[in-house]
This record gives C-alpha cells, structure tokens and sequence, in this order.
C-alpha cells in the first residue's frame, strides 16, 4: 500500500473495513476503499471535468443554469480509490470555502439558481450544528427551492445518521412541503446496502428529505450486469430511486476502474432488462466539461449521446453521433476520432 498512499491517500473506518472479504483478492468492497497498485498508471489529469473554469467565487460553481454547488467540506468518511476530485485530499483544499459569504451572496444575485448542491468532499461529515448554520441561511434565500446535499457516509458509515437524532430534527426543520432537502446517496454496491444503512435511509425519509442515488460504473466493482441489477433492485426496495450512473472521469490513477463507455452501456442496459420500471430510472451520464451527456444509444456501429444539462443553454437537448468506439472512454476520445478522419 505504501507505494499508493505516498501519492493518494488512504481512509476508511472499521465499519466500512468490516464489509470487505479480505479473503478475497478481487473483493468488491475492498477494490472501492483498500489501496492497490492500479492506482500508480499514468492516465489522466486531476480535473478531468475543469470544474475550474466554472468556479465563480471561492467556493461556488455554477456550470449549470439552475444548480449551484457550494464545495463546503474537505472530509469525506473513506477515500474511494477512483475518486474524481482526489485533487482535494492531495493539494491544500484551497478549493473548499469555510466562509461561505461571497458564495451566498452569488446564489442571492442569481435568482435562476432553485438548486443548491451542498459538496465537497462530503457535506455530512460537518457537525450538525454547521451544517444547519449553512442550510438556515440558504433557506432565506427565497428563489432556492431544493438543498441537495451530497454524501457517501449512509454506505461508509450510515451511524453518523442514526446517532444523532439532532440531524434529523434538523432536516425535518428544513425540508419543507413545497422547498425540499434531498440526499444524493453514493451506494456503489449492493454488499453496502447493510441492515445498519436502510435504518438510517428510512430515518431520512421520514424526516421529510427525499432521497436518491448515484454511482459511477467501475471495474471489477460493478461492471456486471448482475452485480447492477441487484444495486438497481435493493435501491428500489428501500425507497431510494436510482439516478445517475456515471461515467468514470479520466482521473489521475482511475484508469484500471473505468469502463469504456461502449461496454458500460451494454452492462446497464442489460441491468435495466432484469427490474422493473422503478429500478431502472437511473440514466448513465458523463459529466464533460461541455455538460452531463446521456449515452442514449448504441446501434448499428453507432453511438448517440445527448445533452441532459449544459454549460451553455443552447446545448440541452442537443444529440451527438458519433462512430463506434469500444476502446473509449471519454467523450474526447469520439472527438479526436473524428477530427484524425476529417485530417486524414
């Protein structure tokens, strides 16, 4: 491990390291948290999205029209290794902002922001009293009608939410009827869907939050279509709808847990054919620089994406085909492909 954590870091806690099979070397549980060597490749860069050039005051992007993400803390209750901003937990965190004021400010000054994305790392691993603190003074601001906030911590340590009963006073403060407080969950695989985890889901919902989650394909983690199925099937039966399935970012060291994308369509649709309609809403999206693709279609040596958001307005909606690819992974590597035909 020492090779990897020199580089990237390693955290975990003994409930998360009580999922995994150490018995087993290609354990899927410990492939999302135990440091491996896979990690080392030279692939990628730190900020595969450029989430940079959306950062409009220290803090706060803003890449979509309606949703704004306010980068709040720098902890996270275990480090997955295919992490897309492990940039953080290797730089200073310069990019999280503990004085949120200007951020505020923005969201105030913007009123086509109705979303506020609380991130970071992982907003539940403030205390619930800062946490209120930022949610109190985002729900002043009257043109904000949902707060997500987004987490890992009911896979990685889901005690965080049934011990403190003032976290669920808190939220049912503040997800009101017509202004609701969602949970964006990370379950990546079913094995973490534990007895402890629904207590703590359902203890969310009837605090009035809505709940939902989503997850990046990765190899050797979730890269079979029975493997997704069933995450699509224990996500339905606890009442946490699947949304996205994400596109592993081209990240530094994430290159052995990607999935080309070609391949990745085929195991989630295959996935989507064994549940029923409920368990299978999630829409397998890449978040690009330019935007969140959905890859719509794979057919007769072609593959169509279309614009589900975009940085610029113009484009939501907006289809793209391109020729077959099943050596890509990113929506750049269709791009270059077409632009070495047009050279050539």
């Amino acid at each position: 491990m020492k090779k990897v954590t020199d580089k990237f870091e390693f955290l975990s806690n003994d409930y998360y390291l009580s999922l995994v099979n150490f018995d087993d070397p290609n354990d899927p549980i410990r492939r999302i948290i135990i440091p491996h060597t896979d990690e080392l490749s030279n692939w990628g860069s730190l900020d595969a999205s450029h989430e940079d050039i959306y950062t409009k005051v220290p803090g706060l992007q803003h890449k979509y029209r309606e949703t704004a993400l306010l980068l709040v803390s720098d902890a996270c209750g275990g480090l997955c290794r295919f992490c897309f901003r492990k940039r953080i937990f290797i730089g200073d965190g310069n990019e999280i902002e503990r004085d949120i004021t200007d951020g505020l400010n923005y969201i105030r000054e913007h009123p086509e922001i109705t979303n506020v994305l609380l991130t970071g790392g992982d907003a539940l691993m403030m205390s619930t009293k800062r946490l209120e603190e930022i949610i109190r003074q985002i729900r002043e601001i009257r043109h904000v009608k949902i707060i997500r906030i987004g987490t890992r911590l009911p896979a990685f340590y889901p005690y965080r939410i049934i011990e403190d009963p003032g976290l669920i006073d808190m939220i049912h403060q503040y997800s009101l009827s017509d202004r609701r407080i969602y949970f964006m969950t990370h379950f990546n695989h079913p094995r973490e869907i534990t007895d402890i985890a629904i207590q703590a889901m359902y203890m969310l919902r009837s605090s009035g939050a809505v709940t939902v989650n989503q997850t990046p394909i990765i190899r050797g983690v979730n890269d079979d279509s029975n493997t997704m199925a069933e995450l699509f099937k224990k996500l339905s039966y606890i009442g946490v709808p699947p949304y996205y399935i994400f596109q592993c970012r081209p990240v530094v060291g994430n290159e052995n847990y990607a999935v080309p994308v070609e391949e990745a369509y085929h195991v989630i649709e295959e996935a989507k054919g064994m549940v029923s309609g409920l368990a299978k809403r999630a829409r397998f999206t890449m978040s690009h620089m330019s935007g969140k693709l959905e890859v719509i279609a794979v057919a007769d040596g072609m593959i169509h994406f279309k614009y589900h958001q975009a940085a610029d307005v113009r484009d939501i909606g907006r289809v793209l085909s391109f020729k077959s690819n099943p050596r890509a992974y990113w929506l750049d590597d269709y791009r270059s492909q077409d632009s070495l035909k047009k050279a050539n």
